[in-house]
């Protein structure tokens, strides 16, 4: 008897006959003679919607508030699916994230899982309960609601599936894999049947939505058997694992990130310990830095270039204005309109004329390209937003040509 974890996103419950189409698959794994676990993220646009509801009522509110009142979008889609289940005959128990055992940190908004205490899992399990568990969600030492941050359920589900020693963990979502681009912008982009952790955590760094870098990242550091597929077609998705056979793909995708701002500090003295200076209060307030660009000191000045999360682009700014006599530069000036677009895959390392290719395709499509940064198996470029679909494509169909 295998242990298997289900995970089903948003789309994937958004309506009665959606939930009833889950509940079938999840069935069908249990008659199989399976103990399972299933993670449900909220129905549709559900959390978007009560964010909206939140403004309405105040435009500022707590996060913990909003943690409190996130958290009922997963509730709701476990007593549905337990509901549309029950009909179907078989043993069901919904569980919310704290009832499931999950205790965080106090990071309202964003939390961390500290660990999973999984007593009441075992139990329903001995009991051969399906067990259904809300994504995103958890409890703190303070005995407040948290949630994971957008994309968490994958996380949830991941974390599970390490702490139960599970034999597979199944991501479904409305596409059957992870492609080589996103195909709804890209309409060559093909269907991977494997991909290695590090590649899949680049892309999802990268802004490819199919799975949450933070489980990804979980995934390999415990080893988890992942499985990307969909829940609208019965077929083999995307295998990810530490180690894929030989491939004759250089490029495993083309990943671009809308959620990105650029910040520059112009005039800094060229001097030591001003970038600490910086991003150390950058990273006290627990905003991440990605792409960093230093200009060679003139005039005993410098400037210093990054980017960040687009939501985190005003305060980030706010931070470096009030204390810009603390490190003494002019100006801080921000940009909303960029994007970030990379590639990535593993058979970079051992190939030459790769960045090559890539800014060849931007240059044939007249994109210009703002900040570069590379690692052993990703470069991302900083663009026009309004670029942004066009260098997908282009670079795209320089590494991968339609057949």
């Amino acid at each position: 008897m295998s242990l298997i974890v289900q995970k089903f996103g948003g789309s994937s419950v958004a309506n009665a006959e959606r939930v009833y189409n889950v509940a079938r698959i999840v069935t069908d794994t249990y008659a199989q003679g399976n103990n399972v676990i299933v993670v449900v993220s909220a129905q549709g646009d559900t959390t978007d919607d009560l964010i909206e509801k939140a403004k309405e009522i105040n435009p500022n509110p707590s996060k913990r508030e909003m943690d409190v009142l996130l958290s009922v979008g997963e509730q709701i889609s476990i007593s549905l699916l337990a509901m549309a289940i029950e009909k179907l005959g078989y043993p069901v128990v919904s569980l919310t994230g704290w009832q499931a055992g999950f205790m965080t940190d106090s990071n309202h908004g964003n939390s961390r899982i500290r660990r999973i205490l999984t007593e009441r899992l075992d139990n329903e399990l001995s009991k051969k309960n399906i067990v259904i568990v809300a994504g995103f969600q958890g409890l703190n030492k303070y005995d407040d609601i948290t949630t994971l941050g957008r994309g968490g359920s994958d996380t949830s589900a991941v974390a599970l599936a390490a702490v139960t020693h599970a034999d597979k963990c199944q991501i479904f979502t409305d596409v059957d894999g992870v492609y080589t681009a996103d195909p709804r912008l890209v309409k060559g982009a093909v269907k991977l049947d494997e991909i290695t952790f590090d590649e899949m955590l680049e892309l999802a760094t990268s802004g490819a939505q199919v799975l949450h870098n933070r489980s990804v990242e979980m995934a390999k550091k415990y080893s988890v058997n992942l499985e990307v597929l969909s829940s609208l077609e019965r077929k083999p998705g995307t295998i990810v694992k530490e180690v894929v056979s030989v491939e004759k793909m250089l490029i495993k995708g083309v990943a671009r990130d809308d959620n990105v701002a650029r910040i520059s500090v112009l005039n800094l003295p060229d001097t030591p310990g001003v970038a600490f200076k910086i991003f150390s209060l950058l990273a006290a307030r627990k905003i991440n830095v990605d792409i960093i660009l230093q200009s060679i000191g003139r005039d005993n000045t410098k400037d210093i270039s990054f980017t960040v999360p687009l939501d985190n682009m005003d305060l980030a700014v706010q931070i470096l204005n009030d204390n810009l006599s603390t490190f003494g530069g002019s100006k801080v000036v921000s940009d909303d309109t960029v994007s970030k677009v990379s590639i990535v895959g593993a058979g970079m390392q051992t190939h030459s004329g790769v960045a090559s290719k890539m800014f060849e395709a931007l240059s044939e499509a007249r994109i210009n390209i703002h900040m570069i940064s590379t690692s052993e198996i990703k470069i991302s470029v900083l663009i026009d937003r309004a670029d942004s679909a066009k260098a997908v494509n282009a670079i795209h169909d320089a590494f991968m040509p339609a057949k």
